[in-house]
């Protein structure tokens, strides 16, 4: 049995221990332990529980009333690793600066960056996006076309990013996609970045945007980002969404098509 003075010796250790990963803990708790006791309790999945909000606290036909509710759910509801509105606010900038005609979305989960996607693209762009799994593209779906954009200008393809990134050009009659959009498993961004180099789909002034490269962390795809010569690389510092104190980023890569110098 340990003694009442190592225990009080311990407690400063402690303490200084909550303190330090308090955040991450309140992650923990809303992340992980909230989740499963809804899942428990309402018989409903995360994302369909976010779909009921949205529909009862949005107005069809906004974006931006869409994009609110999803940001209250996530807030004071749930949590759910959407890029979130300060994040938001970096991919809206750039898919307004370089206005591109083709986008490609690996990873929609709900549809909360499509649609703040779509809402910032130019008349007659084109919005590809991607998910494997197949229960939230259905939801993601639903809440895209709650939004008001139909086939025309989102397209959903359900599977693994790394099934669908070799048909682009053989089933979908895309040459070179002007921004891609990273928000799936980590994991996978350098084997995609990688699949998308060797299928052709980038060319000059092509930007890749990848979040939480810092957290979770992507540090394979950064390493390759910097060193393989490609791309000229920015990153984007932020916090986590619809979280306080942990630190992540974005990166946003511009092909370059040659090597240059580092």
């Amino acid at each position: 049995m340990v003694s009442p003075a190592i225990a009080l010796a311990f407690l400063p250790l402690l303490l200084t221990l909550l303190i330090r990963y308090r955040f991450y803990l309140v992650l923990l708790y809303r992340a992980v332990l909230v989740r499963w006791f809804y899942d428990l309790t309402t018989g409903l999945t995360r994302e369909e529980r976010a779909f009921r909000y949205v529909l009862t606290h949005a107005t069809p036909g906004e974006p931006n009333s869409i994009l609110d509710a999803f940001d209250s759910w996530c807030s004071s509801v749930e949590y759910i690793s959407h890029i979130g509105p300060k994040k938001g606010q970096i991919l809206d900038k750039v898919v307004l600066d370089i206005s591109p005609l083709v986008v490609l979305e690996l990873g929609t989960h709900c549809g909360y960056s499509t649609i703040r996607i779509a809402r910032a693209l130019p008349v007659g762009a084109r919005l590809i996006t991607v998910e494997m799994d197949e229960r939230n593209a259905q939801i993601s779906e639903k809440i895209v076309r709650l939004a008001g954009y139909d086939d025309d200008m989102v397209e959903l393809r359900v599977g693994a990013s790394e099934d669908v990134i070799p048909r682009l050009r053989e089933d979908l009659g895309v040459e070179r996609v002007d921004l891609v959009f990273m928000d799936h498993w980590k994991r996978c961004y350098l084997p995609d970045l990688r699949l998308l180099e060797a299928c052709g789909m980038l060319g000059r002034g092509s930007v890749v945007l990848a979040d939480n490269v810092l957290f979770p962390g992507a540090p394979n795809f950064l390493r390759y980002a910097r060193s393989c010569g490609l791309y000229q690389l920015r990153i984007h510092r932020a916090s986590l969404e619809y979280s306080h104190g942990i630190r992540d980023g974005m990166a946003q890569l511009e092909y370059c098509g040659l090597q240059i110098d580092t």
